[in-house]
């Protein structure tokens, strides 16, 4: 995972965390914030490793359950070994195999979210979250305004929150900072969009970046 993809990742962690006006946060609150949501990432990536374990345990012990209570090893003598046997039904064979998949799903995302979080450890890293939150604080409303014009039909309150912080990161970076090649910032929004909300919020976000680029002539 690369700096600026967790920087972006982090800073809607961030955004989705505040609890009032964004002008009402300094920057050591932004640190905070930043450190209380790593440690709760961390503490998850734990139990979905430890569920993830656990699973492939129980699945384990299931086939050899199936092997062992097989009618060709029950009537084999006592204290022999086991003799593999026939799969079951490919419908159970399918369900285990999306259980496994779902399993390594999880293990991924767990394992991402543990690179994730020593990413942030690093000054880059840390830096560009900063830097996102405190250019968004000081335009805030420039920002929303953008999203508010290109949003048209919706109503803005009551637009999904995760893609309002989304399109703020993704705005914010556009139209202020811009160090940061047009097509990674608005390919890192859809992800951010598919990883975090609905299914209609890509088409959604990709639309109102177009228009901002376009109408304000980013480059």
């Amino acid at each position: 995972m690369q700096a600026r993809r967790a920087a972006r990742e982090l800073a809607l962690i961030l955004l989705s965390q505040l609890d009032k006006k964004i002008i009402n946060y300094s920057t050591e609150d932004f640190d905070d914030i930043i450190l209380k949501s790593v440690r709760i990432l961390s503490n998850n990536t734990l139990d979905e490793l430890k569920l993830t374990t656990r699973s492939l345990v129980e699945m384990k012990d299931n086939i050899e359950t199936y092997e062992a209570e097989h009618e060709t090893n029950l009537a084999r003598p006592i204290g022999a070994k086991n003799k593999p046997v026939p799969i079951p039904m490919t419908t159970d064979m399918v369900k285990n195999i999306e259980n496994m998949l779902e399993i390594a799903e999880k293990a991924i995302a767990a394992l991402e979210i543990a690179e994730f979080t020593t990413l942030e450890s690093h000054d880059d890293v840390r830096n560009y979250v900063i830097k996102i939150a405190e250019t968004y604080k000081k335009y805030n409303e420039a920002i929303d305004n953008e999203i508010k014009k290109y949003a048209s039909g919706w109503d803005f309150s009551r637009l999904v929150k995760m893609d309002k912080d989304i399109l703020r990161i993704a705005i914010t970076e556009l139209l202020y900072i811009q160090d940061a090649p047009i097509k990674v910032v608005v390919d890192e929004a859809l992800e951010l969009a598919k990883k975090y909300s609905t299914d209609d919020s890509s088409s959604f976000i990709n639309g109102i970046l177009a228009k901002v680029i376009a109408d304000n002539g980013v480059k």
